[in-house]
């Protein structure tokens, strides 16, 4: 039977395994042989993360073909209007080509149940931020912090909650869950 495992990257965490610069990575909190992460989060991004020892489901997951939804939290800088809204999901052009969300929604505040980042995120007196829920379809490098940048509100912080099926639920940063009963049997 296959394995998938969700676990909650905290923020500095490397998306593999081994590093040649002693930073954090998946090793200091995943001892399950064979799994491998179905996409990436960068470091400075957190949230979930599936693993998989399932080449055809890292697939499914992670591909862009596939396009499988993503949700990201992600709070930037600035309040962006509705017509800075509307952007992303009509196309925001990346230097790769352009890019959109599938949906965008400001929030009116920050989740209560997200916990705080350390180290916290900077702060500035004369520039408010805002928090806003995204989902994309593809996963380009970077690509919702390069598209919040393009309509001049760049990310502070990015929490990704739901890839497809699987949400992060109650998962506290560090922690994983076993999956691998949610998933059919081919």
């Amino acid at each position: 039977m296959s394995r998938l495992i969700a676990f909650n990257k905290p923020y500095g965490v490397l998306s593999q395994f081994t590093d040649a610069g002693g930073r954090a990575t998946l090793a200091d909190y995943i001892g399950l042989p064979g799994v491998y992460p179905a996409g990436r989060l960068d470091r400075d991004s957190e949230g979930l993360l599936l693993l998989t020892d399932d080449g055809a489901l890292k697939s499914r997951l992670s591909e862009p073909a596939q396009q499988t939804e993503k949700v990201y939290l992600v709070q930037v800088e600035g309040i962006p209007d509705v017509a800075a809204l509307q952007r992303l999901t009509r196309n925001v052009e990346l230097r790769d080509g352009p890019a959109r969300a599938t949906i965008v929604e400001l929030l009116a505040k920050k989740p209560g149940w997200l916990w705080r980042r350390t180290p916290a995120v900077r702060q500035r007196k004369s520039i408010p931020t805002s928090w806003l829920m995204l989902t994309i379809t593809e996963g380009r490098n970077r690509q919702v912090r390069r598209m919040t940048a393009a309509i001049g509100c760049p990310a502070l912080r990015l929490v990704r909650i739901a890839i497809g099926q699987y949400k992060l639920g109650d998962l506290q940063p560090g922690e994983s869950r076993d999956l691998s009963a949610q998933l059919s049997p081919d």
